[in-house]
């Protein structure tokens, strides 16, 4: 006896039936009447092509959940769009189409030797956002997510997007420099992906346990069941996007930012170890004309599990006043939009 995955084509809906089918026969027959698919089949149905390498494709899965206003929700390093599970629910029962994607590299996307930067990373969004010919659309991006926010709007223009928002996001400018003396010290990265060559499985454990402020969050805020499934989810990624995802850290977003003509929010947390409230969120919302900031106190880096209520409740304000209305569009930016 065995196990079937059939799934049955009704216009746009794919139902899965599971069945057990004794006879052989009756396995041949469905299966030249077209009846038959394979759980991955089904689950080509939520991919879309945004590249190729030699022989296979380049491709993207992605989910597209509810209906009304759409909101993208884009993810982490090291992570997947399953990181908003937190988040996905409470939009739905809001009335918001949620859509969810992973990111080249990571989750159940395909991983590709190149395209680690963030100009692919924005023409994979903007790939995704035609391919689903998604308008008034609200863009929220987490930690490295914030980065294809602020690069999308840079290059693509606001077009299709109703408002953004930067949660714990990378944003404006990691890297230190002359003109930058706020930032980090480029060795730090270096040092990251020296860890990353060396063991990239103790070095996800120490990351998450920074990621979530464990010490402190631990005792009541995350169980360390959700810090080790952020783990195996990181350490199922792909070993070359996860490295070379780190020299995209040091991307310069300032010009991004001074793009943005659309209804802003920044959430941060004042005790973010990753990714430094001063560093990023606070330069963020000073270079963001009119932008909004959250502040969340004692919150990590990984704020969207440890304060999901907080988060969840700035952002459904957020998308409910706060972006209700387009900020006015300068000249310069309505000309951007046009190319």
């Amino acid at each position: 006896m065995m196990n079937l995955v059939i799934a049955v084509k009704n216009e746009r809906i794919l139902q899965i039936l599971f069945l057990k089918i004794e006879n052989p026969r009756t396995y041949l027959s469905a299966e030249r009447a077209g009846m038959i698919y394979s759980a991955t089949k089904e689950e080509e149905m939520s991919y879309i092509t945004v590249g190729k390498e030699n022989s296979a494709s380049v491709e993207l899965y992605y989910e597209d959940h509810g209906s009304g206003i759409p909101v993208v929700l884009i993810h982490g390093w090291p992570l997947s769009g399953d990181s908003w599970e937190k988040q996905v629910p409470v939009l739905l029962e809001a009335g918001y189409r949620v859509i969810t994607y992973d990111r080249r590299g990571f989750g159940r996307s395909g991983r590709p030797s190149s395209g680690y930067t963030y100009d692919t990373f924005a023409e994979d969004l903007n790939m995704l956002m035609t391919k689903l010919d998604l308008k008034e659309t609200s863009l929220i991006g987490f930690s490295m997510g914030g980065g294809e926010v602020a690069r999308y709007i840079g290059t693509y223009g606001s077009r299709r997007v109703r408002s953004v928002a930067f949660v714990s996001a990378i944003p404006p400018f990691l890297l230190k420099t002359d003109d930058n003396p706020a930032g980090v010290d480029g060795s730090v990265f270096e040092g990251i992906q020296q860890a990353i060559v060396e063991d990239r499985p103790k070095f996800l454990m120490q990351f998450f346990h920074d990621f979530y402020n464990m010490d402190v969050m631990g005792k009541d805020r995350i169980s360390d069941e959700a810090v080790r499934l952020s783990w195996t989810v990181g350490a199922g990624a792909s070993a070359k996007a996860t490295l070379d995802c780190v020299g995209a850290w040091t991307t310069d977003f300032r010009d991004d930012l001074s793009a943005i003509k659309v209804p802003a929010m920044i959430v941060h947390g004042d005790a973010d170890r990753i990714v430094p409230f001063t560093a990023s969120g606070k330069r963020t919302h000073e270079l963001i004309e009119g932008s909004r900031l959250v502040v969340l106190k004692d919150a990590p880096h990984g704020l969207n599990w440890t304060h999901a209520a907080e988060l969840n409740r700035s952002l459904l304000d957020f998308l409910k006043t706060g972006a209700a209305v387009k900020k006015p569009m300068t000249a310069s930016a309505a000309q951007r939009q046009k190319h």
